[in-house]
């Protein structure tokens, strides 16, 4: 038998030193989620440098030829039993003052092996080649790929320093400011007051939702003047880093490092401060811990872990709960699992993927389904054995997740913001995933999962001349309105505001359990999803003029899975984002019957056509006046204010910025608005569009309109229904078909009745922060999957859901 060194030295030419431009794979493995920390260690190829679990590495030797493998495995060191918990004192995770991971550390141990025998050889050792040495030690040296993602540790807002601090302009007129018994200058508010650095005025902060805080005079007081720093008073002490600074032009915290100075100025030593007052952040803490966030994550229930396959947590990768809470749920589905788990085996993805399988999504996504649902890695962990409370140990035993990071990389990759390590909405992240799913099975209808959540909505526009246009296009969620006068609890609510206009006015503080929430039924945001809408300066083919028209949307196919988006998030005053503060009423059953499309109707006479030249002409409106001069007044520039209305239709001020804040980086935003559609239709990207359900000649007009850009034609259609006018032959002929034919072809269609099968909640003031919770109906009940805790759930927030997930009801 060969020696193992012999086989070394006979196979040093597939040994490779890494370059620093290689990226380097030890801490996971590219097909499971086996670790250094698993039963088998980790191997890493000594030739591609990736890593690969005890059960898979000989897969990659049968494809590669690659024998010499670098193995690694790690033991948990014996720690002190009782290690204390520190309290939180910041919004973290993993770093001095936040959350305490109670990390284990564990011993490494490094051995060569060589495949296909598994001979093995120690590591260190000067026998080895020179070659395998400097190899090793290069990986071991080196920054692994998957750290890069990075990921322990978050923070929830590193202050900036503002740009106003270093030039801050100080008013000496005298004012030296107490060092206690303040009050606002103008009320009597004595709480939440903040100096304004520059005049040293003293006012109240902002009023909150409920009728606490101040009463907006430091705000106010900066829109008088324009003095842009305020320090909050209370929160002053020895560490004037910990001080809570805001600037009010660049509308956030801040940092301010001559805030020493700042304050001598005002006669404020600061050595000699107590601090009274919670800082923002501390305040955010705080809010952690109130209704919602125990609520939603049934914080103050005794929840019963789950394990077994279906029942694996996903770890939190630092801000990374929205894709978390999302793919618990698509793994939920029947489509989903087919796809990538029962119907595709780990070893058939690997033998399709690419060179390097950690960059490929059908890899990956199997990777993470098998991880997901085989029950593997949903065991007890004894590192998360709860010691606090020793009175039930299945209670307190909890497992260590899966921590999906190639995953991420790989569906973040063409995303500039999911790339990052902020919060992101789980919306938006839903509606990417599935596009790229798509996109990666475009063309095999059968294999797609994402066609199971693909529906097909009709707009029906009325003109004033009685005749009707239809316009069709393709989604993945039905995203709707929540009408709050509709709610089922106002007398109440009435009693309610008046009890916090009283309260605000004698300057006291509402209790919690005296807040009263709307209440809506979830019928009355279906319904006014449906209902007619008008669309003013709509061009009528027929009377060759601009008119109004009335539009109704109706649903021409019903999916496998409807995903139900109730539009929480709002423009408030002075133009911030606000969450309403509402319950949804959502029964466990729906029927949608009374939202299918009948299609054009037998009497009915459709628009006629126009040359798309001249309707693409006549269908564009120009800017509206009002609009553009209300944004050129906020310091928007005055030709990105005129395209902001052009692209959102004139449908008012909050639409028009919506789109300018989300269009500020786009190459074309200072070039000139065209006047004339002298764009040439690449037909390659019509058959993209296409390919998203919208007709050919919307396409060609979509196109010519945008200057050839995808993304902004579809904007463009869905901002312009009366420009989207069927000319498919058999919807034009509404006495030969009552339904659409091909527009939906491929989709799933079935039964009008859905049952709730999940549901993903928010908490938090936007979808920018907070942190995403989903809630899953598996095996007769409600789970609770909250990043790597999975456990049954005690009382599913079905009234505070931001996604709701409902699966079809089989006839």
């Amino acid at each position: 038998m060969t020696h193992p060194m012999d086989l070394l030295r006979s196979n040093l030419s597939r040994v490779r030193i890494p370059e620093p431009t290689n990226r380097i794979y030890k801490q996971e493995c590219c097909l499971s989620f086996d670790s250094p920390r698993s039963e088998g260690g980790l191997f890493v190829d000594l030739n591609t440098f990736l890593a690969f679990g005890k059960d898979y590495v000989g897969w990659n030797y049968e494809r590669t030829g690659n024998p010499v493998y670098l193995h690694i495995k790690q033991r948990k060191k014996l720690v002190p039993e009782d290690r204390p918990s520190k309290k939180p004192t910041l919004l973290a995770i993993g770093v001095d003052g936040g959350f305490d991971n109670n990390e284990p550390e564990y011993d490494e141990t490094y051995s060569i092996v060589i495949l296909p025998n598994y001979a093995t050889l120690p590591f260190p050792s000067v026998e080895l080649p020179e070659k395998v040495r400097l190899a090793v030690d290069a990986v071991l040296l080196a920054e692994g790929a998957e750290r890069k993602e990075q990921l322990a540790a978050w923070t929830a807002d590193k202050k900036q320093i503002s740009s106003y601090a270093m030039n801050l302009q100080q008013i000496d007129n005298g004012v030296i400011v107490p060092p206690s018994g303040w009050k606002c200058s103008k009320c009597d508010k004595t709480e939440n007051l903040w100096l304004n650095l520059t005049d040293g005025m003293i006012l109240c902060g902002r009023r909150n939702w409920d009728g606490t805080g101040g009463n907006n005079h430091a705000v106010e007081h900066y829109k008088e003047t324009g003095y842009p720093l305020a320090v909050k008073l209370g929160t002053i002490t020895a560490d004037l880093e910990a001080a809570d600074v805001y600037s009010y032009p660049e509308d956030d915290s801040v940092s301010d490092p001559l805030l020493g100075q700042h304050l001598a100025f005002f006669g404020i030593d600061f050595s000699s401060l107590q601090k009274t007052e919670m800082t923002t952040a501390e305040r955010e803490l705080d809010q952690n811990t109130n209704f919602d966030w125990n609520r939603i994550q049934e914080s103050e229930q005794e929840v019963e872990p789950v394990f077994g396959p279906g029942y694996t947590g996903l770890v939190n990768l630092g801000n990374s709960c929205y894709l978390a809470a999302t793919m618990q749920v698509v793994f939920s589905t029947h489509s989903f699992c087919e796809r990538f788990y029962a119907k595709q085996s780990l070893k058939s993805a690997f033998e399709t993927a690419p060179a390097d399988p950690t960059v490929d999504l059908n890899m990956q996504l199997t990777k993470l389904a098998h991880g997901l649902l085989s029950g593997k890695y949903s065991i007890p962990s004894p590192e998360k054995f709860d010691k606090s409370n020793s009175s039930s140990s299945a209670i307190n035993a909890k497992q260590e997740g899966i921590p999906p990071r190639m995953f991420k990389a790989v569906i973040a990759a063409s995303h500039p913001e999911f790339s990052t390590m902020r919060q992101q909405d789980a919306l938006e992240f839903f509606l990417h995933f599935l596009d790229q799913v798509e996109r990666q099975n475009s063309g095999s209808f059968g294999s797609d999962p994402a066609r199971s959540f693909k529906f097909g909505i009709e707009d029906r526009i009325v003109c004033s001349s009685g005749k009707v246009a239809y316009n069709r296009r393709h989604d993945y969620i039905l995203s709707l309105n929540i009408p709050l006068h509709e709610a089922t609890n106002k007398d109440e609510v009435e009693a309610f505001q008046k009890l916090k206009a009283q309260k605000i006015s004698e300057g006291k503080e509402l209790g919690t359990d005296e807040i009263v929430r709307p209440r809506v039924p979830l019928e009355a945001c279906l319904a006014s999803f449906s209902s007619s809408e008008e669309i003013h300066d709509f061009y009528s083919t027929a009377l060759q003029t601009k008119t109004t028209a009335i539009k109704t949307a109706r649903l021409t196919s019903f999916p496998d899975y409807l995903v139900l988006h109730m539009r929480k998030f709002i423009m408030g005053e002075g133009w911030v984002p606000k969450k309403l503060d509402v319950y949804i009423d959502v029964p466990d059953i729906i029927d949608l019957s009374q939202m299918r499309s009948k299609g054009p109707q037998a009497g009915e006479e459709l628009l006629p056509e126009a040359d798309p030249e001249d309707e693409f002409q006549s269908s564009r409106p120009s800017a509206n006046d009002d609009i553009v001069a209300q944004l050129v007044s906020m310091g928007f520039n005055h030709l990105h204010c005129q395209k902001a209305a052009i692209n959102t239709s004139n449908a008012g001020v909050e639409e028009a910025m919506n789109w300018l804040l989300s269009h500020m980086d786009d190459p074309d935003i200072n070039d000139p608005i065209s006047q004339k559609a002298d764009y040439i239709v690449d037909q390659t990207k019509v058959d993209m569009l296409l390919q998203f359900g919208f007709q050919e000649a919307i396409a060609k007009k979509a196109l010519k309109a945008s200057g050839g850009d995808i993304g902004k034609a579809t904007d463009w259609i869905f901002n312009n229904p009366e420009a989207s006018i069927s000319s498919e032959p058999d919807c034009l002929d509404a006495t030969t078909s009552s339904t659409p034919t091909n527009v939906d072809a491929g989709l799933p269609d079935g039964g009008e009745r859905y049952k709730l099968m999940g549901i993903i909640s928010h908490i938090g003031t936007s979808t920018q922060c907070g942190h995403y919770v989903a809630h899953i109906f598996k095996d007769g009940r409600w789970v609770i999957f909250n990043d790597d805790k999975v456990g049954v759930s005690v009382n599913p927030p079905k009234d505070m859901g931001y996604l709701y997930f409902f699966e079809r009801l089989k006839e």
